[in-house]
């Protein structure tokens, strides 16, 4: 739900691949490709192909894990002409933690990092917090809750005297139901997104209803 036509529809297909794990920690893979569709030209029209790759490594304390990431993003458009390159590089540390309350599980994600290198993007450093909230109400369904704020520094230029460091985050609840080979989850949410256009630094605001296929 958006007035701007260019934000119709948003997909991902992606993975999380522990490549080894060491007893003390693992290391990890991340691959994610979203895209973008809008109805500016037919009715589904892709026009962003955004890349996240992610490598890490982790060290586990009780129930606490510490990671060490790199993290790339690469932003293009889809059926549109492009001639420079959007992307960046950010490293850093991150915290996960698994708590129980009562019947509910509540997994907590926290990251810090700064940008190695980036191109046409003014970024200089990123914060991000995840927040999700599990509990059983059935043999075979679950009902969560998801709650995540992203931060970005920016970089001062002259050409963009106003920008400032930019906030954006998405909640979202739904019911995941249970089954043999995978899970599948139906949600409604709503995102605040800055820079949701590779060239525009304005943000953007939706609704969203949509669901989930996750297997393990």
């Amino acid at each position: 739900a958006n007035d701007d036509q260019r934000f119709s529809w948003d997909t991902h297909f992606g993975g999380d691949i522990d490549v080894v794990d060491y007893v003390y920690g693992r290391a990890a893979t991340v691959m994610d490709y979203e895209a973008v569709l809008g109805n500016e030209i037919r009715p589904f029209d892709p026009n962003q192909g955004n890349y996240i790759l992610e490598l890490s490594g982790s060290y586990r304390i009780k129930r606490t894990e510490v990671a060490g990431i790199f993290h790339h993003v690469s932003r293009h458009l889809s059926d549109r002409p492009k001639v420079m390159a959007i992307a960046w590089n950010i490293l850093g540390v991150r915290l996960l933690r698994e708590a129980t309350l009562k019947k509910a599980t509540i997994d907590m994600v926290a990251d810090f990092g700064g940008t190695t290198q980036k191109s046409n993007v003014d970024y200089r450093w990123s914060g991000n917090v995840d927040v999700l909230v599990r509990r059983q109400v059935a043999p075979r369904a679950t009902v969560f809750a998801r709650g995540s704020g992203h931060l970005m520094s920016v970089v001062p230029s002259p050409a963009l005297t106003k920008r400032h460091a930019q906030t954006g985050g998405v909640v979202e609840g739904g019911v995941r139901i249970l089954g043999e080979a995978g899970v599948g989850e139906l949600f409604v949410g709503y995102e605040h997104r800055f820079d949701a256009s590779p060239f525009g630094f304005v943000p953007e605001r939706w609704f969203m209803v949509g669901f989930r296929v996750l297997r393990r």
